[in-house]
């Protein structure tokens, strides 16, 4: 089973500090939560306390407790929290269906049936290898977001 408190210290550690990179359309974040995000709120000087408190409430889906393997349940939070929850998920259908082995909706939603899936079938390196895939397409539709790429790989590979 998924540890969200193992996984969400881990997304922590890769989102890091307070950065403001001229770069990052999302403009200042800090533990990886944009000003758009919590609108009202200094981002600088959020906690780590209310990080954890923004993630568990909407980044983590009750049913990612229920994953069997503990690391391909923490990349799949964290991957929601760098290309989104959905877009996360729909990369995780995906792994699950290459090569044929299931057949199954990429409709984005974490429910029932791909958590079943997941628990079948689920590998963290199909998962890894679509992700891969994944942040290079974005780089190519977006090239300013070349600057992002190696993080994103190191991320994805950690």
């Amino acid at each position: 089973m998924t540890n969200f408190q193992i996984a969400v210290q881990k997304t922590l550690a890769h989102e890091g500090g307070y950065v403001n990179n001229p770069n990052d359309r999302g403009g200042p974040t800090k533990y990886g939560i944009t000003q758009s995000d919590m609108p009202g709120v200094d981002i600088a000087s959020i906690t780590p306390a209310q990080a954890v408190s923004y993630y568990s409430e909407k980044y983590w889906k009750p049913l990612y407790s229920e994953i069997n393997d503990q690391l391909l349940g923490e990349k799949l939070f964290d991957m929601g929290v760098l290309f989104g929850v959905g877009t996360a998920v729909k990369l995780l259908q995906i792994s699950l269906t290459e090569g044929g082995k299931i057949s199954l909706v990429s409709d984005g939603v974490f429910g029932p049936i791909t958590l079943a899936d997941t628990n079948q079938r689920g590998s963290l390196e199909e998962y890894r290898t679509v992700l891969v895939r994944h942040a290079v397409d974005v780089v190519n539709r977006n090239p300013q977001d070349g600057v992002f790429l190696q993080g994103w790989l190191n991320r994805i590979a950690a």
